[in-house]
């Protein structure tokens, strides 16, 4: 006989219990089993992430605690050149006949904007003014670039068109333009590439066109009519006022000939002056906007266009006094006139108005868009 457990002692399990507490058992064996397998993976995982938030901190982290700077500037100088190098990389380029070299130079068309706009307007020009040049330039050289691929002109070697680096026209290197800044370089370097980073792949369009968006240094207050310059309509190219430029430092200018340097000159447009010189100069034809369109010299008919190029003035609005023995020109204005007047470009931008309302106002019922 054997004495049986009392189920009313409440530490002795019954039966049930007793299975119950065995099968507890075994899951808790279980699980510290599989704590043993998982807890060495956890560790080694979680050191792993550590160690990568170490390399490469997520945005969040790096904005929170920012990452110190190295002893030496050398990285990020090459980073900056391998930045440069590769946005050059990625370009269109311009070739360009270089008259000076008699060679084609491949350009980026970042650095040729640059270039050409470094060579067209004073770096330390208002933004904006900076910018409509750039869009200026860029629409009318991307222009010669598409009519000279579909007809070549052989003089040009293959190339879009040409510039003349010795003469600094058109095009300066960057060389050149570090030379002429001299200690001003980085500044003005920094003002103009951020005018054209900021516009850069912007064309001026007539419908599906490009305009041809030419430009000057100052008007004579009012711009020109491409027709009467050269004979030919132009879209965009039309008369509009550009009060600002008469306050330009080089908005008139005098040009003081003798006698027979005027004759010299004359005979260059075919035209044979004798008798007294007084007489030389006949009745002058202008355009609305001022220009000379014709006159007479030994009773024949110039063009004022062309009477500007024999006797080398700044514009074709002029006049012509005679007294002492020689003929005195007045000019107004510098350049031949039709399109933006970059002094204009400077006196609006001055003003408030932006590029987009600059480039507006010069080529009229052009559209601004990407080429």
């Amino acid at each position: 006989m054997y004495c049986r457990r009392s189920a009313k002692n409440p530490d002795e399990p019954n039966a049930r219990e007793w299975i119950l507490l065995k099968k507890g058992n075994i899951s808790l064996l279980i699980l510290f089993f599989v704590l043993l397998l998982v807890l060495p993976c956890l560790s080694i995982q979680a050191k792993s992430t550590a160690a990568r938030k170490r390399t490469h901190p997520s945005a969040s982290s790096a904005a929170a605690s920012p990452q110190p700077k190295p002893a030496s500037a050398a990285p990020q100088v090459k980073k900056a050149v391998s930045s440069a190098a590769a946005t050059q990389k990625g370009s269109r380029v311009f070739r360009i006949y270089d008259k000076t070299s008699g060679k084609v130079l491949s350009v980026a068309e970042p650095e040729f904007l640059r270039g050409t706009v470094a060579a067209e307007m004073s770096p330390d020009s208002p933004q904006e003014a900076l910018k409509a040049q750039t869009v200026a330039a860029y629409t009318y050289y991307s222009r010669l670039r598409q009519l000279h691929q579909k007809q070549p002109d052989p003089a040009l070697q293959g190339a879009d068109f040409s510039c003349e680096t010795g003469k600094w026209n058109i095009y300066e290197t960057e060389a050149q333009r570090r030379q002429r800044w001299k200690e001003d370089s980085a500044k003005y370097s920094a003002n103009l590439s951020a005018a054209v980073d900021s516009v850069y792949g912007q064309v001026l369009r007539s419908g599906s066109a490009l305009v041809n968006a030419t430009y000057y240094a100052i008007s004579s207050g009012c711009t020109e009519n491409a027709a009467a310059v050269w004979g030919k309509e132009y879209p965009c190219l039309l008369p509009v006022a550009s009060p600002g430029d008469i306050y330009a430092s080089g908005y008139l200018s005098t040009k003081v000939l003798s006698a027979s340097q005027f004759q010299a000159a004359a005979s260059t447009l075919g035209c044979t002056l004798s008798g007294d010189a007084s007489h030389w100069v006949g009745s002058i034809q202008r355009t609305a906007s001022g220009m000379v369109s014709s006159l007479t010299l030994g009773g024949k008919s110039v063009k004022g266009t062309d009477a500007r190029t024999a006797f080398d003035l700044r514009s074709a609005n002029f006049s012509i006094a005679f007294a002492n023995g020689c003929f005195t020109f007045t000019v107004k204005g510098y350049g031949h006139d039709v399109g933006m007047s970059q002094t204009g470009a400077v006196s609006m931008a001055k003003q408030g108005s932006t590029y987009q309302q600059i480039l507006s106002w010069y080529y009229p019922g052009s559209t601004l868009g990407k080429l």
